[in-house]
């Protein structure tokens, strides 16, 4: 590699820190004895508690408070369930569904002395199995019946499931990923569900992974787990951070390799839920199993650039090059506008203005792969694949192999008029696009099908919606393995949307100018690259220029291991 080179064409604007005044610590005052310190994974439930039925409230009022007392998981919505009749209170099933909504838009209506309807402004719903959808309608009428009890009213039939302010949905419920592998068993890819982290939160998380992976991941990830395996009995004890899953004794029967993958899949499932160790057991019989090794998706914290002279990673003023593909790429002409480097960093696909996307190699082989008109940014795969597609025709995606043939692929995104940009996760395993339908943009994502050797086969058969754009899509990137970052122009403004995959969406305004975006491991941290050649990172709620002269903000898909 070439030594550090200093970068003659940037500018890197100083970096101010202000350090706020605290206020003091008390000195004075009685000393309060603090609880006794617990383990996460034996925390009691969440504790929002939620208020009682009030003496002489009427139908309407038990109605709303019950609603609201959906906020309270603790004690299996024991505080929900003072708002239901005897005979109802352990009929009603809380964790079947959570419709999430405007609470400011519910309106109750009581059509008879015994029946109240409830009306709400939907924005989304999780499903029993924890996975998060947009609703599918604006409008959601629940209906429930009441009648008297000791001359006070309480619910006699209401449907399952809970119902959340969408401002409060995240404080009560939260984001767990079961972990799959890819199809050639090389990385974990996370299948985001939400859950209450109540006390039986590792039985629950436990019991969803070994039901396998949601519907638009079919095809596209592989589970360790037979389905002649299963939990016996059906909880997983936790006891100082470790959980104990036995199995009944099918899994006796399992070679080493499956059981070494079962305990990876457990292991980086339950520590999203802050278990430290996951003990395989059968009855009193310890499954011998050590977890499997696997790929990582981290990509490198400093920003990959390319300047007027050179290719590489930013650290203060001055660049590190990458070995061999800087120089290949300080020698494409004219040129690239867009470059996304492989995890090897062995090659980079990038888009030449007017002339298409092209292959560029570390040993300096340039291929053309695509020279269709109106091309999108490409996206490459950690199994040396490359893939284009034109922003009219997003139905035509080609994928390219490492020799720069187009390998057999299906149509993609049926119905849509067109596609703004594109972007595979780090492990390969998910497809995210903002695309046109019927001249709404949207961003969509979808399950890559490959064979056990990586080829890529195909897309899941569905798709999961993750949300609308705010108005026209610009670029897309994936900040972390769960969150994809995306850029959009509305009118005079740009905005940066957080998409949670399965998960609500967070917006901000950005620079006016933006015209990329690329992320570093986290969801807090987004980059992005003003027309001008500004490089901007979000601090907080604000932007902050940290250099100048960029012509062209890449984005990485993994790291050499």
């Amino acid at each position: 590699m070439r030594s550090r080179r200093a970068m003659t064409a940037l500018v890197a604007t100083a970096l101010v820190l202000v350090l706020a005044a605290c206020t003091g610590l008390p000195t004075s005052g009685p000393v309060n004895v603090g609880r006794e310190p617990t383990d996460a994974a034996e925390a009691p439930d969440f504790s929002f508690v939620p208020d009682r039925p009030q003496p002489g409230a009427t139908a309407e009022q038990i109605v709303d408070g019950f609603v609201r007392a959906g906020s309270g998981p603790a004690g299996d919505w024991s505080r929900a369930r003072l708002f239901l009749t005897d005979s109802f209170r352990n009929q009603w099933d809380p964790t079947a569904s959570v419709t999430i909504d405007v609470q400011g838009d519910r309106r109750a209506t009581e059509n008879a002395d015994d029946a109240v309807s409830l009306t709400l402004t939907s924005v989304a719903n999780v499903d029993e199995r924890g996975a998060y959808t947009l609703a599918d309608s604006e409008t959601t009428v629940l209906q429930f019946a009441l009648v008297q009890e000791d001359g006070e009213w309480r619910i006699s039939a209401a449907p399952d499931g809970v119902v959340l302010d969408q401002d409060f949905f995240t404080r009560v419920y939260r984001p767990y990923s079961l972990m799959f592998f890819d199809p050639t068993w090389q990385y974990l890819v996370p299948d985001v569900r939400w859950f209450p982290p109540t006390n039986t939160l590792a039985t629950v998380l436990t019991a969803e992974l070994l039901n396998g992976p949601s519907p638009w991941l079919s095809g596209a990830v592989a589970s360790a787990f037979p389905d002649s395996v299963s939990l016996e009995p059906r909880s997983v004890p936790v006891i100082s951070n470790v959980a104990d899953v036995s199995f009944n004794t099918a899994a006796l029967d399992l070679d080493a390799s499956t059981l070494s993958r079962m305990q990876t899949q457990l292991d980086a499932t339950l520590a999203t839920a802050t278990i430290t160790a996951v003990e395989m057991t059968v009855g009193s019989t310890a499954l011998p199993a050590e977890p499997q090794a696997v790929r990582s998706t981290s990509v490198s914290a400093s920003p990959l650039v390319l300047t007027g002279d050179d290719f590489g990673f930013l650290t203060g003023a001055e660049l590190d090059p990458i070995s061999g593909l800087s120089d290949a790429m300080m020698q494409v002409v004219p040129a690239p506008v867009a470059a996304q480097v492989s995890p090897n960093r062995d090659f980079a696909a990038v888009r030449l203005a007017g002339e298409g996307v092209f292959r560029v190699d570390a040993d300096g082989a340039v291929t053309a792969l695509d020279t269709r008109p109106d091309l999108i940014d490409p996206t490459v795969d950690p199994f040396g694949y490359t893939w284009s597609v034109p922003r009219d025709a997003a139905s035509t995606t080609v994928v390219f192999d490492e020799a720069g043939q187009p390998i057999p692929f299906p149509a993609t995104w049926s119905g849509a008029s067109q596609i703004s940009a594109m972007s595979l996760s780090h492990d390969g395993a998910r497809l995210a696009a903002v695309i046109t339908t019927g001249g709404r943009s949207a961003t969509w994502v979808a399950g890559v099908v490959r064979d056990a050797k990586g080829v890529p086969l195909g897309l899941s058969a569905e798709t999961l919606l993750l949300g609308p754009a705010v108005g026209r899509g610009v670029a897309l990137t994936w900040l972390d393995n769960t969150t994809v970052g995306i850029l959009s122009s509305d009118g005079d403004r740009s905005v940066v949307s957080t998409q949670r995959v399965g998960g609500p969406v967070t917006s901000t305004d950005a620079p006016v100018s933006a015209v990329s975006i690329a992320g570093a491991n986290q969801s807090t941290t987004v980059r992005l690259r003003g027309s001008d050649g500004a490089l901007y990172i979000r601090r907080g709620s604000n932007w902050q220029q940290t250099a100048s002269g960029i012509d062209v903000l890449a984005t990485q898909q993994g790291q050499p291991q």
